[in-house]
């Protein structure tokens, strides 16, 4: 699913292919028993723009290992498939950038603990809905009926959500300009 919107194009071509190559390897030595690394690189591509289309990802390579795995382990499971012996749960900052230098690796990571500070400072509805819709990629729909309540509440819990996430990341002097 090629983005539509040349801002969006641009984005996922400097943010998220970059990654494609390690995401691949990644997938391939921590899930073996997925046969087609392919289709799990599409999906988790295809959950990423979603996200990206309602709203800005703070670490888009963190969202696509996280989606990745997540999309891995459902696979997985729904091929009856356990855990591999030895694999333990990812470090989300285990995902951050290991090439830069270490001022900007350490800037990231501040942002990325502020980002989850955030989202555990949300009141208990909009956290549930912006984990899963922006951590997890799931669509409205799959969120409403897993928290079952309606579409709407979704929408707005979301919009609240990522409002409030912003006014945070103001509050402690991590608002960014966008790019040129």
């Amino acid at each position: 699913m090629p983005p539509q919107d040349p801002e969006q194009a641009r984005w996922f071509v400097d943010e998220v292919l970059p990654h494609e190559s390690k995401l691949r390897a990644w997938i391939r030595a921590r899930f073996p028993g997925v046969a087609d690394v392919d289709d799990l690189v599409q999906d988790a591509y295809s959950r990423l723009l979603r996200a990206h289309a309602s709203g800005p990802i703070a670490n888009p390579k963190a969202f696509l290992f996280v989606t990745a795995r997540n999309l891995a382990l459902n696979h997985l499971r729904h091929q009856g498939y356990e855990r591999p012996p030895g694999m333990m749960e990812m470090d989300p900052l285990s995902v951050l950038d290991d090439a830069l230098a270490a001022p900007e690796a350490l800037a990231q990571r501040e942002d990325f603990q502020v980002l989850i500070e955030a989202i555990q400072s949300l009141p208990d509805r909009c956290r549930q809905v912006v984990t899963l819709r922006k951590i997890y990629g799931l669509s409205q729909k799959e969120v409403a009926a897993r928290l079952g309540i309606s579409e709407h509440t979704v929408e707005a819990q979301g919009a609240i959500g990522l409002r409030k996430c912003v006014e945070f990341f103001r509050r402690r002097g991590h608002g960014r300009t966008a790019r040129p």
